[in-house]
């Protein structure tokens, strides 16, 4: 995928702890499918995660 400089046309997808939206970054290029967190702390299932996944659910 070439990025040319407009960020609204990179694909983005949720993440499966939190829910929220991912957008694609170039380091994932190889791995994109692969991709589920957003980040380490939803990687390792923290409460936080949770908490805010449900607040997300709840409005």
């Amino acid at each position: 995928m070439a990025f040319k400089g407009n960020k609204a046309f990179l694909p983005s997808k949720p993440c499966v702890a939190c829910g929220r939206e991912m957008s694609w970054r170039k380091r994932w290029a190889s791995t994109w499918d692969a991709v589920k967190y957003c980040s380490d702390a939803c990687r390792a299932g923290k409460s936080g995660a949770q908490n805010l996944r449900q607040d997300r659910v709840k409005h």
